[in-house]
This record gives structure tokens, C-alpha cells and sequence, in this order.
């Protein structure tokens, strides 16, 4: 698997997804994870952090540069193949510390990713972690997979956590790509 960083500055399509995520929930995080306080000001000063929105799906960059989320919770075993999720942040600006937890059935031939120091799997090697502060000006976080070979079938789950909430869970499946028919002569 190798891991993508959404760049923010990418536009991204609408999409209504509502998937079985948790969202809604305020979260206190602590102040040293929110570029809203200071080192100075209480921890229970800072700003809960509110998800309305959290999307899924795979990802598609059209030839203008533009990247759409395509809804789904069936990902195809086609290597290339990305997918992601989207957190939308109720009136939130500024810097956000979240961690993801990706779940997969076995382990991968491998495991890839362009920042080892905020990365680590799991001793059966199913299972990877990755940490990262990203800026939410738009109010939106979010990350990215692509699919390589010697990925898993079967049952994924990610979940995204902000401070110690678990604030959206993903369940999906990563299936054979679907086969192209044969042209029948009629």
C-alpha cells in the first residue's frame, strides 16, 4: 500500500456520502495539538472540534487536475486505484493532529509510505497507524491509499481519530476488478 496526502488546495467534488461514520461529536483536544491556543491557555479552553460531514470512497483525478471522491464501499483490486475519506470540520481553521488506523483481513506483500516517522504496523503486520497535523482552512482533513500489488481482498476498515475519539469509522471491502464482457457478434 502506499499512502497519499490529499494537497489541500485540490477542489473536490460534492459528494452526499453518508457513510457509517461517527460524526458530530464534539472533541476537546489538547492545546498543544491546536494551533488555536496557547501553550499558555487551559487545556479546557480548546476549541471542541465538531465533524458534520465524513466521505469515502475512491478517489479520480480528471485530466484538469481536479479530484473527485467517488462514494463507494467496494474499492477494486486494481493497482493505481485510490481511495480516501474526508472529514468536514464544523467552523474549525487552523492546524488538527489526527491518527488513522487502517485495518486489512492479512497483511500486505508491503507496505509503503513517503513519511516512516509518523507510520507503524502492527506486529501481524495487518494493521498500520499513521499521525499527521494538517491544516484545516477549509475545514476539511482527509487521506488517501493507493492500491499496489499484493494488496488483500476483503474487509478494510479504517478509523480516524482526533485527540483520543475516535471522530469516523469506515467499513469497506476491496474486491476483484470487475471484468470487461466480450463482444458478442449478434
Amino acid at each position: 500500500m502506499r499512502l497519499r496526502i490529499w494537497v489541500s488546495s485540490f477542489f473536490l467534488a460534492f459528494s452526499w456520502l453518508i457513510s457509517p461514520a461517527i460524526a458530530g461529536v464534539p472533541v476537546n483536544i489538547p492545546e498543544k495539538w491546536a494551533s488555536n491556543t496557547t501553550p499558555s491557555s487551559p487545556a479546557s479552553t480548546a476549541k471542541p472540534i465538531t465533524v458534520t460531514k465524513a466521505e469515502f470512497g475512491v478517489l479520480r483525478q480528471e485530466k484538469s487536475g481536479k479530484v473527485t471522491l467517488i462514494p463507494t464501499k467496494k474499492i477494486p483490486l486494481q493497482e493505481g486505484v485510490k481511495y480516501g475519506w474526508r472529514l468536514h470540520l464544523k467552523d474549525y481553521k487552523g492546524e488538527v493532529a489526527w491518527r488513522e488506523v487502517l485495518q486489512l483481513p492479512e497483511p500486505p506483500e508491503t507496505w509503503g509510505t513517503t513519511n516512516t516517522e509518523n507510520f507503524s504496523l502492527s506486529a501481524d503486520g495487518t494493521a498500520a497507524q499513521t499521525k499527521r497535523k494538517d491544516s484545516a482552512k477549509d475545514g476539511v482533513i482527509k487521506n488517501s491509499w493507493t492500491i499496489a500489488p499484493g494488496d488483500p481482498l476483503g474487509k478494510h476498515t479504517i478509523e480516524v481519530y482526533i485527540g483520543d475519539r475516535n471522530v469516523a469509522t469506515f467499513e469497506f471491502e476491496v474486491v476483484p476488478p470487475k471484468r470487461e464482457k466480450p463482444a458478442t457478434n449478434t
